[in-house]
């Protein structure tokens, strides 16, 4: 009995440090799921659909793929497709490089590779407050890895048992743990209007027919526009 009272804290701090790995676990399953089914109907077999989320790990990009996969659209433009639409991946690993700088390389490498929109929103709150500890935020690139794997297997394991994903709302998943998400980031009264004007801009480009860099355009203003109006208040006071 006395060698376990030291390791409760020990166990408790584990489970606060990579609690924050739990919304996008419930994000990745379906959202996996749905990938799955989608890969199985374009023609990928289970070891193809799990062998993309094992090395290509971006659900965006694997969606996009099976389906121009399925339309029998040539493996160049595939790969250019998805090169283009995972750019945005070099914003967030430059915006999360200057936590790392005590970081080994070889950890560096490791959450770069696993590094999401998701992961990329839970790390950029928990680096800001409790600075950038190596091991948790490995641990919750790789939980979150595992459960888009997870859904992926089962996915494409039943997917020639479904032919339509939409009518399970599957598609939901994400936009719903992004809300959470942004839930949590919003400290202040300006964090609450750059959500706004950011979500307005990415409608309206939207509208325009940037349906493919909508997000992005929309995500990169509005952090402009939030980190000049921030300068401007701390020049003021």
């Amino acid at each position: 009995m006395e060698q376990d009272t030291p390791l409760a804290p020990s166990r408790t701090s584990w489970l606060r440090q990579l609690s924050p790995a739990i919304p996008v676990v419930m994000g990745y399953l379906p959202v996996g799921f749905a990938y799955g089914v989608l890969a199985a109907n374009a023609g990928l077999s289970v070891f193809m659909a799990v062998l993309m989320s094992l090395m290509v790990y971006a659900g965006s990009s694997q969606l996009m793929a099976v389906s121009m996969i399925g339309q029998g659209i040539h493996p160049l433009s595939i790969i250019l497709t998805t090169l283009v639409v995972n750019l945005r991946h070099m914003l967030m690993s430059a915006s999360l490089a200057p936590h790392l700088r005590k970081w080994r390389r070889l950890q560096v490498i490791a959450f770069c590779f696993e590094l999401t929109d998701e992961t990329f929103a839970v790390h950029s709150l928990r680096f800001e407050q409790e600075g950038a500890a190596a091991v948790p935020a490995l641990a919750v690139n790789a939980i979150s890895q595992v459960a888009w794997v997870t859904g992926s297997l089962a996915g494409a394991a039943t997917g020639s048992l479904i032919q339509d994903v939409r009518p399970f709302a599957l598609d939901y998943a994400l936009p719903a743990m992004f809300i959470a998400l942004l839930i949590f980031q919003l400290k202040k009264r300006l964090h609450i209007w750059i959500a706004v004007l950011s979500a307005g801009l990415s409608l309206g480009l939207w509208s325009l027919g940037l349906r493919q860099w909508n997000i992005i355009l929309a995500a990169v203003i509005g952090a402009l526009v939030g980190a000049g109006v921030e300068t401007w208040q701390k020049r003021s006071s």
